[in-house]
């Protein structure tokens, strides 16, 4: 059982326990094509596993950590925790071509430096692409987090990591195998849609994409597992489908007094 070793908005770590209570009890691959924090994964350690995002910065994150981690550890710990050098280290990809020059491990640190120094967490862009979370405060942060990098890279290396969207992993799914789905949700309100963590924001023609992707996975005998608003678009995308309530607590509000529980949906097969 291992543990994220980066934060992310909407990580599923605290909500782990209800997620297995759901999930099959014995299934051939497993599949994350959202893989975010991929909270899952580490905790149930599968022998087998395809990761995936379109996440760019993310996957090559990933494959530093796999791949390099003594060479990203030792890149983590040239930065610093100052307010300054983190809006100079943020935008460095105001400048594509000085950007382009930073090598995989570099660009792999650099995401790690603003997911810990920053607010929350957050992996936000804008709509040029450009990384956009302010600095955050900390006491004594820890940037570098060596044993989590150590741990999460052993478990790793039973993984296949790919950039690519969802429908990819979708088409490589198997009979017996097990996806799971953690997309960005379809927004409770006007302002929660604050999770624009790639380029292209995450319409409902694509959660209704999902949703079709869901339908051809059961008729293949495929287990799926979905996360996502407990709205009522959603459970109509849904239908046919087992739904059940689950409470989650978002840390997003910069109050701890206003971080209130929130309903989320859980959406799986019994193929």
């Amino acid at each position: 059982m291992g543990k994220p070793f980066l934060k992310w908005v909407g990580g599923k770590r605290a909500l782990v326990p209800e997620i297995r209570r759901y999930m099959p009890a014995q299934f051939n691959r497993y599949f994350e094509p959202f893989m975010g924090g991929a909270a899952l994964f580490f905790d149930i350690a599968p022998d087998k596993a395809y990761l995936s995002d379109v996440n760019a910065e993310l996957v090559n994150c990933y494959h530093m950590v796999k791949e390099k981690p003594e060479a990203l550890i030792a890149a983590l710990e040239a930065h610093y925790y100052d307010k300054d050098y983190y809006y100079h280290i943020r935008d460095l990809d105001r400048v594509p071509a000085q950007f382009a020059q930073l090598s995989d491990i570099e660009r792999a640190a650099r995401l790690l430096f603003l997911n810990r120094a920053g607010f929350n967490g957050m992996y936000r862009v804008n709509r040029k692409g450009q990384f956009n979370v302010p600095f955050g405060r900390y006491a004594n942060p820890d940037l570098v987090k060596a044993d989590a990098i150590r741990q999460a890279s052993i478990l790793l290396q039973k993984a296949d990591i790919t950039h690519a969207p969802f429908t990819d992993m979708v088409d490589r799914a198997r009979q017996g195998d097990f996806v799971y789905f953690d997309p960005p949700y379809v927004p409770l309100s006007q302002t929660a849609n604050f999770t624009s963590y790639a380029q292209d924001d995450f319409t409902i023609t694509d959660q209704q994409a999902l949703a079709d992707a869901c339908i051809k996975l059961n008729e293949k005998g495929v287990h799926f597992m979905a996360s996502n608003s407990f709205h009522d678009i959603v459970k109509g995308l849904y239908q046919g489908f087992e739904i059940v309530e689950i409470k989650a607590r978002r840390a997003i509000n910069s109050r701890a007094d206003k971080r209130q529980a929130v309903s989320e949906a859980l959406i799986f097969n019994k193929p």
